[in-house]
């Protein structure tokens, strides 16, 4: 049985913390106050600057190398180093930043040099990101959807053999906190013959998992499904924004384009597989008479512990909130169990065609939504395609979002005994 980590940090803000305590410690580019973007660690409601950490001596053998790329402008570099030079960083700062650490004294020394506080530091995207794909792996959101245009078949007949999805537009993948503008496109109103040009009056947004490559791939060469896990670097949230009317026009026969590449928001901090190993569990077994993947996608050891036990909140706060000082309201809580497919698997289909992946290409899981309505991750499930407005405790209806709406989502994952550990936010406001 694997040992419980109980360990407390001697910086205090880091104990008890929602999601940045000592076991967890993601990674992300950020800005102190007058500085330039470097790479940083979050630990409580502090940063710890690897640029000025590597030049106090304290880190040994691949962790100072690793400390060193993971300090630059970006992380792709870092990501391109694999597993193990992750896992050694990871060692050394805890040791590091734990209760005890011997080289306390000489690190609180260094003061807000080497530990700024977060709320005074400006975070950017964790790495440039080459490519973007967004999967389609949350089978509830899936089937909902399907029902609102196929009520009789909501599923087509691949979905269950392939991992599906699609190639989005990496350029406006955004960081949190960046304004969203309500996109222009054509729309066909009910009834019409000649679609109209405009604003999207349908803007939504989706609950995703972020899954960020690390090591990639030579081009024509596949990736193994009992390998795929070593091309991950780690995870984030993500929020794909939707058009849904310009989507209904324009999808068929190729899919989303103006609909969803006008904005993609994810949060600033990598978190590790690593500080999530303590959550994984098993891969839900398929549904009675659901097809076995075929074999490339198929791995006992995957199934055996490739699913996540992370909870995904989904919260709204309107103009009208904001100005009456009321908090954001919870619209949905999910959960990655509702992944139809493994990270695994979406690595190793993406691959399987000779497909190049890159370090710091961004995927995307889909929406992950739940069997109930508590659990939708879009407006256009949680309103029946807009047929249904939800009923807003600030006494407002919201079919899909209006400007100055304000959608927040988090991320958690908790269990018994164990330290809880979070992502952050990802913050979004319609302009």
């Amino acid at each position: 049985m694997t040992q419980i980590d109980q360990r407390r940090s001697w910086i205090a803000s880091a104990n008890g913390h929602p999601d940045f305590p000592l076991q967890n410690l993601p990674l992300g580019i950020f800005s102190p106050v007058g500085g330039t973007p470097r790479g940083g660690v979050a630990i409580g409601e502090q940063i710890l600057d690897l640029k000025v950490a590597t030049t106090t001596g304290l880190f040994e053998g691949e962790a100072a190398d690793a400390a060193r790329v993971a300090a630059g402008e970006d992380l792709n570099a870092f990501f391109a180093l694999g597993a193990n030079a992750r896992r050694a960083l990871r060692r050394q700062l805890q040791e590091l930043l734990a209760e005890g650490s011997p080289a306390q004294a000489r690190l609180e020394a260094l003061g807000a040099e080497l530990l700024p506080a977060a709320v005074d530091c400006q975070l950017h995207l964790p790495a440039r990101i080459g490519d973007y794909t967004d999967f389609y792996v949350g089978i509830h959101h899936a089937n909902n959807v399907g029902r609102l245009f196929r009520p009789d078949n909501p599923l087509l007949p691949n979905y269950k053999y392939v991992p599906i999805g699609y190639h989005g537009r990496a350029s406006t993948v955004c960081i949190s906190g960046t304004p969203v503008h309500r996109p222009n496109g054509q729309t066909l109103p009910p009834g019409a013959e000649v679609p109209n040009f405009g604003p999207s009056k349908r803007l939504d947004y989706e609950l995703e998992l972020g899954i960020w490559i690390g090591r990639g791939n030579a081009m024509g060469e596949a990736i193994a499904i009992g390998e795929a896990e070593q091309h991950i670097a780690g995870y984030c949230l993500l929020n794909d924004w939707s058009a849904r009317d310009l989507q209904a026009w324009e999808y068929q026969p190729l899919g989303p384009f103006l609909a969803k590449n006008f904005a993609t928001s994810v949060s600033p901090w990598v978190v590790t597989a690593e500080a999530l190993e303590p959550f994984r569990t098993a891969q839900p077994a398929r549904p009675e008479g659901d097809p076995q993947p075929l074999p490339y996608l198929l791995d006992a050891n995957d199934q055996a512990r490739g699913a996540f036990d992370i909870k995904l909140e989904v919260l709204l706060q309107t103009a009208a909130m904001r100005e009456r000082g009321q908090q954001p309201q919870r619209l949905a809580l999910s959960n990655t169990q509702h992944m139809y497919w493994t990270v695994a698997q979406l690595v190793a289909h993406h691959a399987v065609g000779g497909c190049k992946l890159q370090p710091g290409d961004l995927f995307g899981s889909g929406t992950l939504s739940g069997p109930e309505a508590d659990a939708f991750g879009s407006l256009l499930e949680s309103t029946f395609g807009g047929k249904q407005p939800l009923s807003l405790a600030s006494g407002e209806q919201r079919t899909f979002l209006e400007s100055g709406d304000e959608v927040i989502l988090r991320a958690w994952c908790e269990g018994e005994g164990r330290v809880r550990i979070g992502f952050g936010e990802c913050r979004g406001r319609v302009l």
